[in-house]
């Protein structure tokens, strides 16, 4: 196999077809699959599509659907033709979809015909595509019956640069605020070349893909990754619930799969143990190290083959993995590894291969990936993570003054987490930003709630948090302006009586159920808390977070 002259996805997919044709390349459980030599028919007839609509290099086309071939597929044939692919994440909201839409100035949106009913408020002036059949929304026809079989025999992909931009991936899109991440053609493949240094990948892999496509972690090390290596990916048709995966996990007997905390935590804490501790003697023994081992040791087998038997690589990543889980599984002698990464650095960057896992860390630098701990004092031990890689985006779109701020002087790129680095490995300790890390991996913006919020009735400010799991809300009101809508509020300083207390706290979970109708699924507030007093500011009036919660 010779190595592609430029690190574009257009060479990457190239190789691919060349050297995997006949292997199966994308299925859908219990459903139709796809070879490589079928992917790149497809990809051509898209890339001639937008061509012929006069989508050029630079243009945004945007994609919105639930994993599937066809997501793939689409993926391809808007980045082979050197246009730039913007994935929504499928839980976002119509108004952060729109947002994002607006924003990104997309010319084509792709969509599932679920999500098209889901978000029927979108609000789109351009072409939209229906992923299930490739039909445009309005005439019902299929984008390839526009193609004459010469012109697709005739066509090429047009030459790609390192450089050009190949995704914009939203962090978020609930307001203005929200930024759009570019990663080159590079950045993509230059991850998914060097990762294999921490896990090789070849064309007889299975993965069973469950984390959603527009997300970075599964792009790149999920969709990417074992495409490059003619490896055979397959989707479930549905969300993945425990039940589902594991009847999906026992069909598909991957051998690798991408998974996030909340997952694993799940099976082991409400199947896996549950049903240890019903037996008194194994639940004495979990107390007990090396009877422990032992008892978790025949779980952890009993849980592979429930999984099909043959998986070499759990790879767990977007947030942080609950101790007693990883003891499990280290226990259990489960082929994990923790891994650390964000959207600007095209995903990974930490990683370990499988049997060096060190417990509670995310292991080493990816090769080639350059890092610092930039501590407050030199006598600190923990300091914020800055890394340096080919994998680094090129910028926030349309936000140079953001850029500047976090991806300095030598391509470093500040991530605003805080970690140490010892025992070969990096340890995370928390996040200097604002941002809370959702369950699932997904990054949430408390400014971006809180401008919701700030805009409803009676609100001077608020402050957005997390505690134990859950995002909450302290909250400021103007209570003049509220009493004179409604009577309780006048009584609000007697809070503590049972009438007015019942009668603002029902005020306030009606607000919240408002207020998450306008955010994502891994946004919503749990609560709303109100405070008597305005915050405490800074000089330049921001908010003191560190000390309100």
């Amino acid at each position: 196999m010779t190595a592609p002259d430029k690190l574009t996805l257009n060479n990457l997919l190239k190789n691919s077809i060349e050297n995997y044709s006949d292997n199966e390349a994308l299925s859908i459980l219990n459903g139709e699959s796809f070879k490589y030599k079928d992917v790149g028919e497809k990809v051509k007839k898209i890339s001639l599509w937008l061509s012929k609509q006069g989508i050029n290099q630079g243009d945004k086309v945007s994609i919105l659907g639930e994993n599937s071939p066809a997501w793939v597929i689409s993926f391809w044939g808007i980045t082979c033709s050197g246009v730039t692919s913007v994935p929504i994440l499928p839980d976002f909201s119509t108004k952060e979809v729109n947002n994002i839409l607006s924003h990104s100035e997309a010319k084509v949106l792709f969509i599932s015909q679920i999500l098209l009913k889901k978000n029927p408020d979108i609000d789109f002036k351009g072409k939209i595509v229906i992923l299930n059949d490739f039909t445009l929304k309005d005439s019902k026809e299929c984008i390839f019956d526009s193609l004459s079989e010469n012109e697709i025999k005739d066509y090429n992909f047009p030459d790609v640069e390192e450089d050009n931009t190949a995704s914009l991936i939203y962090t978020s899109g609930t307001t203005g605020r929200s930024k759009g991440v570019m990663l080159t053609h590079k950045n993509l493949t230059w991850v998914a070349e060097h990762v294999l240094q921490i896990q090789d990948v070849n064309s007889s892999d299975v993965f069973l893909s469950i984390l959603p496509l527009s997300h970075v972690y599964e792009n790149v090390l999920g969709m990417i990754l074992p495409m490059k290596q003619g490896a055979n990916i397959t989707y479930m048709n549905r969300p993945p619930t425990p039940s589902l995966l594991a009847d999906a996990m026992a069909k598909v007997r991957p051998t690798m799969i991408l998974i996030v905390p909340l997952i694993i935590e799940k099976i082991y804490h409400t199947k896996i143990r549950p049903t240890l501790e019903k037996n008194a003697i194994l639940k004495g023994g979990l107390h007990v190290w090396p009877i422990r081992v032992f008892i978790n040791n025949m779980a952890g087998k009993k849980l592979m083959q429930g999984f099909g038997g043959r998986i070499r690589f759990f790879g767990i990543g977007g947030a942080g993995l609950d101790w007693k889980t990883e003891q499990f599984l280290r226990d259990a002698r489960i082929p994990y590894s923790c891994g650390y990464g964000l959207t600007e650095t095209s995903s990974l960057i930490f990683g370990s291969k499988v049997g060096k896992v060190k417990a509670r860390s995310v292991g080493q630098p990816v090769p080639g990936v350059d890092y610092r701990i930039v501590k407050p004092k030199p006598s600190d031990e923990i300091g914020e993570i800055v890394v340096r890689s080919e994998g680094n985006m090129k910028g926030y779109y349309k936000q140079p003054d953001t850029t500047a701020s976090v991806l300095t002087e030598g391509n470093w790129f500040h991530t605003g987490d805080l970690g140490s680095f010892n025992n070969n490995a990096l340890y995370l300790k928390g996040r200097s930003k604002t941002m809370i890390l959702g369950p699932s991996g997904e990054n949430i913006y408390p400014e971006e709630i809180e401008s919701e919020i700030n805009q409803m009735d009676g609100v001077v400010e608020s402050l957005v948090y997390e505690s134990k799991g859950k995002i909450m809300a302290k909250v400021f009101f103007n209570i003049d302006e509220l009493s004179k809508k409604y009577e309780f509020f006048k009584d609000a300083a007697s809070y503590h009586t049972a009438e007015v207390h019942h009668s603002i706290s029902r005020y306030l979970k009606d607000m919240c159920k408002k207020l998450n109708s306008h955010l994502g699924k891994y946004s919503q507030v749990s609560e709303l808390i109100i405070v008597t007093q305005p915050f405490e500011k800074t000089p330049t009036n921001k908010i003191k977070r560190h000390n309100l919660k």
